[in-house]
């Protein structure tokens, strides 16, 4: 369903959608036993949920695809992440709140660690703090481009945000993140033929070459990746497709930044899960869907760690009771893709799904995990983007189709 027969369809209702990500949820089993970390975990209040709902296994773009966190997310926005792209440096953007003009050029930058002949020996630099970056940021923000603004802010540990603003400019170039470790910072090259990519490559590959110059005397971030070039795009706002007053409460910019992107308004917390919930119930009367992100499942999966990824999926919920006092007429559990801990990257493989509402049908899912989700009424390869449908059909939002 396209998002324009969606927004025919809405019709407004007194009922409150809460969507929860815990990111990267989906895993898989360790050698030595059968469980993934979601099975290992003890979750009472989720497999009760499961019990009275409905569940499956979603698939956030497609069969063998592995999602970055801005697909994964668009699709359980409703947006066909296929067909609504947008590099990082946009969403980096937006989540820290950067005023990006029309025509500006945005990319993720890390800070990173390189060897002598420039090879990449550490993509995250050790994961300097967060005011080492910014120290670093001051470095890199006197660089001058002849004919750009040049823009730098901190984000978050290594990570950092960067912007071009200028006549005639492109998104339209390559990474120069080569993605792993032992291979060379790349080249800005433009993909696709044109004076306003060839004149940002120049820009880009000007600025790098003094940004090397300027921190290579420093340990250990000597270095700097660019990826996610990106200019922001005009979409459909999920206010109006969806007919919904929206709230995010997330605590990494990227996420408020792909809120922000379709039209979310981002709420303050402390940071903690806890706190989230607690917010969810201080702006209820202003809000009446909310989309709830807990990054740890997927920190932990990339770092390896099977044990804290069941730690932070157990403690998601221990606190859960908080967010279904409140009583929302539809709740939605997933996540935006699989992180498996044995793996210590993002998988294609589907991510489990519940759905609950009073409207459900009954399905033999008595537990949420993965194998339990394979015998669910969502079915086993869901659609992520179906998802948005589902929950405000559940909700009484959606009219009927035809005669």
């Amino acid at each position: 369903m396209d998002l324009h027969t969606i927004r025919e369809l809405v019709h407004p209702a007194d009922t409150t959608i809460a969507l929860l990500v815990l990111d990267g949820l989906g895993g898989l089993t360790r050698r030595q036993g059968r469980a993934t970390e979601l099975e290992a975990a003890r979750t009472p209040h989720l497999d009760e949920l499961a019990e009275r709902g409905t569940c499956g296994l979603q698939v956030p773009v497609g069969a063998g695809i592995i999602p970055g966190s801005g697909p994964g997310h668009l699709g359980l926005f409703g947006y066909d992440p296929l067909d609504y792209q947008v590099g990082r440096g946009v969403l980096s953007a937006l989540g820290i709140g950067f005023e990006l003009q029309d025509g500006d050029v945005a990319a993720r930058g890390n800070f990173c660690t390189i060897d002598d002949e420039g090879v990449v020996t550490d993509r995250r630099a050790g994961r300097i703090s967060t005011e080492t970056n910014r120290q670093l940021c001051e470095r890199l923000r006197g660089i001058d481009v002849p004919g750009v603004e040049l823009d730098v802010e901190p984000v978050k540990e290594h990570r950092f945000l960067f912007v071009l603003r200028g006549e005639g400019l492109s998104g339209e170039i390559e990474d120069t993140d080569p993605h792993e470790v032992g291979r060379p910072i790349g080249s800005p090259t433009p993909t696709v033929d044109s004076e306003a990519a060839e004149r940002t490559h120049e820009a880009i590959a000007d600025f790098l070459d003094e940004a090397r110059e300027r921190l290579g005397d420093l340990e250990p971030a000597n270095g700097v990746l660019l990826r996610g070039f990106a200019q922001r795009p005009n979409w459909p706002m999920f206010p109006e497709v969806f007919g919904l007053e929206p709230a995010c409460l997330a605590s990494y910019p990227m996420y408020r930044g792909v809120s922000r992107l379709v039209g979310m308004d981002v709420e303050a917390h402390d940071g903690s899960l806890e706190s989230k919930f607690e917010r969810v119930g201080a702006c209820g009367d202003d809000y009446n869907f909310f989309f709830i992100h807990e990054k740890g499942t997927d920190s932990s999966g990339e770092d390896g760690d099977f044990d804290r990824k069941v730690s932070v999926i157990e403690e998601a919920d221990e606190h859960l009771p908080r967010l279904l006092e409140l009583e929302p007429d539809v709740v939605l559990v997933t996540g935006d893709h699989s992180t498996p801990s044995s793996m210590k990257q993002h998988s294609w493989h589907p991510v489990p799904v519940l759905l609950e509402a009073d409207t459900c049908r009954a399905d033999p899912v008595s537990e949420f995990g993965e194998m339990a989700c394979l015998q669910g009424g969502l079915g086993r390869r869901l659609p992520a983007k179906r998802l948005m449908p589902l929950a405000l059909a559940h909700a009484g939002r959606l009219t009927k189709f035809g005669a």
